[in-house]
């Protein structure tokens, strides 16, 4: 897990300019090369091959690379290529493989990565990137210019920037980042599954796919339950083993409550005597640490509860909200933060389950689109629920029955687009009356109309939206963050190669039984984890947020929202947010809270400019 930074036809960094933009993720070595008008630079954070002899960039047969990120097969991979390499790095494996295979080499890797490799002979710089989109990777581009970064905020700090208002306005209504977009113009971010090659000398770039998790949609599903739960755990229990074996130093994992992380800690600890673990517990919400803590015993783990009450979080917020370097809507990049924080006094590599829920049915959400297609009712059925709403109350409780019964109604009497978003982030949703321009959502729209004509049932629909939305621009940026803002590398079992490869496959019925969510991982969980773990309900950080925002941080909403030059302004009618703020907007608590959090999030990011 590093940094990486790059620059074509742009003067040579000094070290006291490029070395502080990425230390937290590259602490052991910062390195720099120059190759005609290309400049490449390293931050290292040393986990495989703890020698100066893998430090980067790395330079085989004329090609040189910077990679960040980890091929957890890689070892493998030189035995079936005959490979002879003279450090233990994976890095020289994957340029020692592009130079026998080229790019699609890429198809081999079990791995998370972002890299660049100058090809000298096609004088072309290639830029790649994973599957998911675990590890960032940035890019500006003008006629005279190209730069690329793990990070937004490295970009900005070297060349002057525009803001990009179209997709500021869309992040009110999807929390983030959507794929290629940013919010300044000129940078775009290398999505998920694909790669760019640019021309060092005209700087002309190429774009190609080369996965893509539709592709697995669309094979033939796997309906046989005892097929697919032997499948599930040979795929997961390889995955775990690979992501531990490939690293020099000690491998911890993230333990909530739940079934997810159970499952990685369960098939770790068969590899690992006294496997490190934590557990986090926040004030003011469920408490997991008591389920954390029987997994714990049951598998003999070297246990650690955090308790974390965001006593600081009033002095803390603005460092961590800026350290995204864009808008980012979702709270829970506030514990995560500090978790890593924590977890770092103890490990510097951590598994986790991210990618379960979406890869195999873990939200409660997709109850409703097993069993009918949300996406297709019809007009009339809409029209009817709108009716029916006006005359309900507004629903507060966000676990209550009602709540969820209020909310399925709301969504089926959306349209479009709308319809997803109203399931998911469900910010501003419903209120683009109250904006100066309407929300363009270009692209989500295409890749969402695009969905809709490729699939044919509602869980796979909502399931790829949200693997393509919520995943890859919220979930592995926040962790990403997060943890890397403490030196800390985050691994994720469920998003290896063959579990993304086979997940897709399986029937709508192996991910939701009736009312029982991911509901294959639970079967598995019965033969694995203690009984008061594998029925519990999917939870993830229960944030506090509508106590945070009229309570620990209402002074600094209040600062923000006052401001003359806020940026909100630009976007949304005032009188509407003072009225939001003063509680006379018919909206539930919860809603309000992200509404006026989202605006928060905003600003903190403005002020950094």
């Amino acid at each position: 897990m590093c940094g990486i930074l790059g620059t074509i036809n742009f003067r040579t960094l000094q070290n006291n300019e490029y070395k502080p933009l990425m230390i937290h993720r590259g602490p052991d070595d910062q390195s720099h090369l120059k190759i005609k008008n290309l400049n490449l630079y390293h931050f290292r954070l040393s986990i495989q091959d703890l020698s100066i002899d893998a430090n980067q960039p790395f330079t085989y047969d004329e090609n040189t690379i910077v990679f960040n990120g980890e091929i957890y097969n890689h070892l493998s991979l030189r035995e079936k290529y005959g490979l002879n390499c003279r450090t233990s790095s994976d890095t020289e494996t994957v340029l020692q493989l592009y130079d026998l295979l080229g790019i699609k080499m890429l198809e081999e890797f079990d791995g998370m990565f972002a890299f660049a490799i100058y090809d000298s002979k096609k004088k072309s710089l290639i830029l790649g990137r994973d599957r998911a989109g675990k590890k960032p990777l940035y890019y500006y581009k003008n006629d005279n210019l190209f730069v690329f970064a793990s990070e937004l905020n490295s970009i900005k700090a070297i060349i002057p920037l525009n803001l990009n208002n179209d997709v500021i306005n869309d992040y009110f209504f999807i929390g983030s980042q959507f794929q290629k977009n940013t919010v300044y113009k000129g940078v775009h971010e290398l999505k998920n599954g694909h790669c760019i090659e640019v021309n060092t000398e005209s700087l002309n770039i190429k774009e190609f796919k080369w996965w893509d998790i539709l592709d697995a949609y669309k094979k033939k599903k796997i309906v046989n339950f005892n097929e697919a739960k032997e499948q599930v755990t040979s795929l997961l229990d390889i995955a775990v083993k690979r992501r531990l074996e490939s690293s020099d130093l000690e491998v911890g994992t993230f333990l909530s409550g739940g079934i997810d992380s159970g499952l990685v800690t369960a098939f770790a600890s068969k590899y690992v005597n006294k496997l490190k673990t934590f557990t986090v517990a926040f004030d003011g919400t469920y408490n997991e640490a008591p389920l954390a803590k029987l997994v714990a015993e049951k598998f003999k783990t070297d246990h650690t509860e955090i308790q974390i009450d965001f006593s600081n979080l009033r002095s803390d917020f603005e460092s961590i909200i800026s350290n995204y370097g864009e808008p980012f809507f979702d709270s829970s990049a506030i514990p995560s933060y500090y978790v890593s924080k924590e977890a770092k006094k103890h490990v510097t590599v951590i598994l986790n389950g991210d990618g379960a829920d979406e890869l195999l049915g873990g939200y409660r959400r997709y109850v409703p689109f097993s069993k009918i297609d949300l996406f297709n009712t019809p007009k009339v059925i809409k029209n009817i629920n709108k009716t029916i709403l006006k005359a309900l109350p507004v629903a507060h409780n966000k676990t209550s029955y009602y709540n969820y019964i209020y909310r399925l109604l709301k969504l089926n009497s959306q349209s479009g687009i709308n319809t997803y978003l109203s399931t998911t982030t469900d910010i501003f949703t419903g209120f683009e009356s109250y904006f100066k321009t309407n929300p363009k959502l270009l692209d989500i729209k295409r890749v969402f109309n695009e969905t809709c004509l490729n699939m044919n049932n509602g869980l796979d629909k909502i399931m790829y939206m949200d693997f393509a939305t919520l995943l890859f621009g919220d979930l592995l940026v926040k962790m990403d963050i997060a943890t890397m803002a403490h030196s800390l590398e985050g691994r994720s079992p469920f998003l290896s190669k063959e579990l993304l490869d086979l997940a897709p496959r399986l029937s709508s019925g192996l991910k939701v039984n009736g009312k029982t969510t991911k509901y294959l991982l639970r079967q598995i969980a019965k033969e694995t984890l203690p009984k008061e773990i594998f029925n519990q309900p999917k939870r993830g950080f229960e944030i506090p947020l509508k106590k945070w925002i009229d309570g620990s941080l209402k002074e600094i909403l209040e600062d923000n929202l006052q401001k003359p030059n806020a940026i909100h302004l630009d976007f949304i009618d005032k009188k509407f947010v003072r009225d939001l703020k003063n509680r006379k907007v018919n909206v539930s608590d919860e809603k309000r809270a992200k509404m006026l959090y989202s605006i928060l999030c905003l600003e903190v990011w403005h002020n950094t400019l």
